[in-house]
C-alpha cells in the first residue's frame, strides 16, 4: 500500500461523492428486485397450485414491472464495482484479496444463477412446463437475494474486519478464515436487515399501485389479491426489519461504538442511559477537540432502554463519544491519542521491514515478519494501523446530526410501515378496503417512503463510520487512487446525467405499463 503523506482533499471529496452517487442510484433499483422477485414466486405458486388463470395474469403483470427495474439495476451495479479499481486503487490493493472474494462468489454463483433462469422466467411461458417455470421464478428470487448476500458480506467486512492477517511482504491483508468473514455478525445483521427492507419496499410498491387501481375502479379483483399478498408479506417484513434493526444496533455498540454513540447523539457516557425516541439537536458552546457538541432542543427519551439494548441491564454503562475520543480507564476504553500512537508504531514496524528488505538484511526481515505474525502485536497494535493517518483525535467523530437524524427518521418510518400494512390486511378482510379512499391514497403516496428509509439506512451505515473505509485499519483519505480530481469531477457529472436519465426512463416506462394494466 502506498503511504500517502500529502492528501488531495478535493480528490477525496469528489471520489466519495461519485461513489455515493452511484450507490444511491443503485439502491433505488436493488430492493425492488429483491422483494418483488419473491412476491412473483408466491403469486405463481398460487397459480400452479390452483390453476386459476387470473393468478397467472397477475404474476405476468408484476413480472413486467420487475423486468424493467431489473435491467437498469444491473447496469448501475456493474459501474459501482468498477469504481473500486478506478477510484479506490489503494483500498483495492490493501484488502483486495479479502474484499474481492465475496464479489467473485457473487458473480460466479449468485449472479450466474439469477441471469440463467431470468430468461426462462420472462420468455418461458407456454414453452416449458408450469412446474419448471415456477422453479425458474424461485431460482431467480433466490439468486437475486444471494447476490445481495455476497455484496453485503463484503461491505460488512469493511465495518468489522476479521478473518485475515497482514502480509508485510506484499503490504496486503490476506484472508485466513473464509467462514469468519461469511458469518461475521455484522454481515448476518446487514443481510437480514437489507433483504427485509427490500421485501417491505416491494410490498409497498405492490400495495400502492393496487390501491391506484381500486381508486380508479379498475381490475378490482386482481388489485385486492395483490393487496392480500403485499399486505401479509409487507407486515411480516416490517416486523423482521424491526427485529434485525435491534440486532444490528447491539452489534454496532460493540464493533463501531463511535457510530453507535453518534446515532443517539450520546456525548457523555452514563449508566441507565435512555433511548431517544425523538428529538432535535442544537449547537452548544462545548467542544471535543474541534467538534461542536450538539445538545437537544427537546427530546422524548425512554429511560434505561439504551443500557438494556447494549448490555441487557438497565443500570449498565453506555460509553459516549467523549469516552471513545478521550478514553476511559475505568471502562478500559483507549483514547484516540493512544490508538494513534499504537497505529504509528505498527506503521513504523512496516517501514522497518521495508528498509530491511531494501538493505538485504534477511535476519532482520525474518525477525520483523515474526512480529506481524504475533497475536499480541496484531490485537494491540496492528488493529489500530489506520490511526497512523489520523492527525486530530476529533477527526474520528462522524457527522453526528447526519447519523442521529438518519437513524431516527428511519426508525419512525419503520413503525409507520407496520401500522400501514396491518391496516391494509384488516380493511381487506373486513371487505371495506375499496371504500377507504383516504387509506388508498395514503398507500399510493407512501410508495416513495421505503426508498427514503433505505437510503437513510445507507447514509447511516457509510457516513456513520467516517473517517474509515475499513474500520480502524484504513481511512478514506488513504484509499483513493492517485488520479486527477478533474477526471473524477467529469465522470461524476456524466454518471449523474446518465443515472438520472435511466431513472426518469424507468419511471416513465413503469407508469405507462401500470396505466395499461394487466393484459387479458
Amino acid at each position: 500500500m502506498t503511504m500517502i503523506e500529502n492528501v488531495d482533499l478535493t480528490l477525496v471529496g469528489w471520489s466519495r461523492a461519485q461513489f455515493a452517487l452511484t450507490a444511491a442510484y443503485h439502491w433505488l433499483f436493488v430492493p425492488l428486485t429483491l422483494g418483488l422477485s419473491f412476491i412473483l414466486a408466491i403469486m405463481e405458486t398460487i397459480y400452479v397450485r390452483t390453476g386459476k388463470e387470473e393468478w397467472k395474469r397477475l404474476t405476468r403483470f408484476w413480472m413486467t414491472l420487475f423486468g424493467i427495474n431489473f435491467a437498469i439495476g444491473v447496469a448501475t451495479g456493474i459501474i459501482l464495482e468498477f469504481e473500486f479499481g478506478t477510484n479506490w486503487s489503494n483500498y483495492s490493493w490493501f484488502v483486495g484479496d479479502i474484499f474481492g472474494a465475496p464479489l467473485a462468489v457473487e458473480g460466479i454463483l449468485a449472479f450466474f444463477l439469477e441471469s440463467t433462469f431470468v430468461a426462462v422466467m420472462f420468455f418461458g411461458w407456454n414453452k416449458v412446463s408450469k412446474k419448471f417455470h415456477l422453479i425458474s421464478t424461485w431460482l431467480v428470487a433466490i439468486g437475486a437475494n444471494l447476490s445481495a448476500l455476497w455484496i453485503l458480506v463484503a461491505n460488512a467486512w469493511m465495518q468489522n474486519p476479521i478473518g485475515m492477517v497482514f502480509n508485510p511482504e506484499t503490504a496486503r491483508n490476506e484472508m485466513v478464515d473464509f467462514w469468519a468473514v461469511l458469518f461475521n455478525q455484522v454481515a448476518i445483521d446487514k443481510f437480514l436487515h437489507a433483504i427485509s427492507s427490500g421485501f417491505l419496499l416491494a410490498s409497498m410498491f405492490v400495495l400502492g399501485i393496487s390501491s391506484w387501481f381500486l381508486i380508479r375502479k379498475r381490475e378490482e379483483l386482481l388489485a385486492k389479491r395483490s393487496i392480500l399478498i403485499a399486505g401479509v408479506f409487507g407486515f411480516l417484513s416490517s416486523l423482521l426489519i424491526a427485529y434485525t434493526g435491534d440486532s444490528s444496533a447491539r452489534t454496532l455498540s460493540k464493533v463501531q461504538p463511535v457510530k453507535f454513540a453518534s446515532m443517539e447523539a450520546l456525548y457523555q457516557g452514563k449508566n441507565n442511559a435512555g433511548l431517544v425516541a425523538m428529538g432535535f439537536l442544537k449547537d452548544s458552546d462545548k467542544k471535543i477537540e474541534e467538534e461542536v457538541i450538539k445538545d437537544f432542543v427537546f427530546k422524548i427519551e425512554l429511560p434505561g432502554f439504551l443500557s438494556i439494548l447494549t448490555g441487557g441491564d438497565k443500570t449498565g454503562y453506555v460509553p459516549g463519544i467523549i469516552d471513545h475520543v478521550s478514553g476511559n480507564k475505568e471502562k478500559e476504553i483507549l483514547s484516540v491519542s493512544e490508538k494513534i500512537n499504537r497505529g504509528q508504531y505498527a506503521r513504523n514496524v512496516l517501514k522497518d521491514y521495508k528498509s530491511a528488505r531494501t538493505a538485504g538484511d534477511k535476519e532482520q526481515v525474518e525477525k520483523i515478519k515474526a512480529v506481524f505474525q504475533d497475536k499480541v502485536f496484531r490485537e494491540n497494535y496492528f488493529r489500530y494501523f489506520g490511526y497512523a493517518f489520523v492527525d486530530n483525535p476529533g477527526d474520528v467523530i462522524p457527522n453526528v446530526p447526519v447519523a442521529f437524524y438518519s437513524f431516527h427518521l428511519m426508525v419512525m418510518l419503520g413503525f409507520f410501515f407496520i401500522l400501514l400494512f396491518a391496516m391494509a390486511v384488516y380493511f381487506l378482510f373486513r371487505g371495506t378496503i375499496s371504500k377507504k379512499k383516504w387509506f388508498l391514497w395514503i398507500a399510493l403516496l407512501s410508495i416513495p417512503l421505503p426508498y427514503i428509509a433505505g437510503e437513510l439506512g445507507w447514509v447511516l451505515t457509510e457516513m456513520g463510520r467516517q473517517p474509515w473505509i475499513i474500520q480502524d485499519l484504513m481511512p478514506v483519505s488513504a484509499a483513493v487512487s492517485q488520479i486527477s480530481s478533474g477526471t473524477v469531477i467529469t465522470t461524476f457529472i456524466l454518471f449523474a446525467v446518465l443515472f438520472t436519465a435511466l431513472l426518469i426512463s424507468e419511471i416513465s416506462i413503469m407508469v405507462k405499463q401500470i396505466k395499461t394494466g394487466p393484459k387479458q
